[in-house]
């Protein structure tokens, strides 16, 4: 059953949990452990997770011995195909403790907007989650072009949320909640709930880059956030380092209410 509050999370049977590229990459590493333990929690409690990872990109700069993030799309696609081994090889790792196989799902346009492709998408989540297994689902970023990508991370958790029925989704970032403004502007104020059929016309929620390792940002998260409200999936916006509370059903973050 759809979430309708945040409490619900601590009950739902299904629900997508998507990361950024800040959060667990680099420096931000360890945080994976965190995120995991809490996914492991939901798991033990029966709730069937799916995680949207974003970060191959960003975990193959090092080993590309590149001082920076590419700016030029084969090298992107190198970076890609490099550092998703290594993503999926470290939550698998941390998994590990808690006797839970991952499954790497990668993900196109194509494969969402083709019929076909999206049946056999969905066919393939629906098994791994019968069997137990965590998918962790990405951008196959080593194949997408500027042209056909999804163009960030939360709209891909969004979609993914929607191609499985999700009872909520859960848009983990770096900061607790979404503000009217952005957080560091004088006067802005955390936003505790936003309705299906709120108007933000008068809301500001910055720019959508967020730093060199990703892509995103509150505005990227907001759209996200609605097109699965849309749809009648529950959505939460909060920080990473929350997650554990979140899947809890504790309340932090910003909900938007899904739909009726």
């Amino acid at each position: 059953m759809t979430a309708r509050s945040r409490a619900d999370l601590a009950t739902a049977a299904r629900i997508v949990v998507k990361v950024g590229s800040s959060s667990i990459s680099g420096e931000a590493s360890w945080r994976i452990p965190v995120i995991v333990e809490a996914l492991a929690a939901a798991h033990g409690r029966g709730t069937e997770v799916v995680l949207v990872s974003s970060g191959a990109i960003a975990s193959g700069i090092p080993f590309l011995r590149l001082d920076a993030r590419p700016t030029d799309l084969a090298t992107q696609q190198a970076a890609a195909a490099v550092g998703q081994n290594i993503l999926v090889y470290r939550y698998q790792e941390a998994l590990r403790p808690f006797d839970i196989v991952a499954g790497q799902v990668l993900l196109t346009t194509g494969d969402l907007e083709n019929p076909t492709s999206r049946s056999n998408a969905r066919r393939a989540m629906e098994r791994l989650l019968g069997l137990r297994v965590l998918p962790i689902v990405n951008e196959n970023d080593t194949v997408a072009t500027q042209e056909i990508r999804f163009g960030d991370n939360d709209r891909l958790g969004a979609l993914v949320a929607q191609l499985i029925e999700a009872d909520a989704l859960v848009l983990l970032s770096d900061i607790e909640s979404l503000y009217t403004r952005p957080p560091s502007d004088p006067g802005a104020e955390p936003i505790d709930v936003i309705a299906a059929d709120a108007d933000l016309s008068g809301l500001e929620f910055g720019a959508t880059v967020v730093n060199s390792v990703g892509t995103g940002g509150a505005a990227t998260k907001v759209s996200a956030a609605r097109l699965a409200a849309a749809s009648g999936i529950g959505v939460l916006v909060t920080s990473a380092d929350l997650v554990d509370r979140a899947l809890s059903g504790a309340e932090v973050g910003t909900w938007f209410e899904p739909a009726v």
